[in-house]
């Protein structure tokens, strides 16, 4: 698949602030700080579509992002950060459970993990939802640029072990800094895109 169009549209708290064009959704789900807006930035081939930022959090709403007049990427936020108020947590716990749980566009689902770290309680329990409801997946590890290039292989196979995931499910590690695994990442979408539309006609 190749992104020739990229816009951002909406940010949305509630169901009823989604984009009504019925255009299907690809959710990027992840740890604050684990790098989906910067994926949604380097795979779009546009620096400063998703907004970035070193400090942990900044994506506080659902925000919407349309791919190719084709579907939508849309970014969650992030999960597991600590330096915000329990208020703060439950309104952003809320958000993601309301998005993942009521968007029938829903297609699938891109779980970013940081390939430096083993995955979390939180990355954990988000894989235990994906699999309760059955979504279709890619992994991305990301920040692979920040591993020696032999450790890269190992570690992403324990994080697929940690996960539970089977081998029939991309994981494919990537850095938004270097593109490394940007035309991987472009290709799963766009199966991940032609099976499910195809599932559901």
């Amino acid at each position: 698949m190749e992104i020739i169009k990229a816009e951002f549209i909406t940010s949305a708290v509630e169901p009823d602030q989604y984009p009504v064009d019925h255009l299907p959704y690809l959710a990027l789900v992840g740890k604050s700080n684990v790098g989906k807006s910067s994926m949604i930035n380097n795979i779009c081939n546009r620096s400063k579509l998703a907004k970035t930022s070193g400090q942990p959090g900044k994506t506080r709403l659902v925000n919407f992002y349309k791919i190719n007049d084709a579907f939508y990427l849309v970014d969650l936020p992030g999960y597991g950060f600590a330096r915000v108020s329990r208020k703060e947590k439950e309104k952003w716990a809320y958000m993601i459970e309301t998005f993942l749980s009521s968007s029938p566009n829903l297609l699938g689902i891109i779980q970013l993990v940081d390939i430096r770290h083993n995955p979390t309680e939180d990355d954990i329990t988000m894989m235990d939802w994906i699999k309760h409801f059955d979504m279709p997946l890619i992994i991305l590890a990301t920040k692979s640029d920040k591993l020696g290039k032999t450790r890269v292989k190992p570690q992403a196979s324990r994080i697929r072990k940690k996960l539970g995931i089977s081998e029939e499910i991309p994981l494919i590690p990537y850095s938004s800094q270097t593109g490394l695994g940007r035309e991987a990442v472009l290709k799963s979408l766009g199966s991940l895109l032609t099976n499910s539309l195809d599932f559901q006609g």
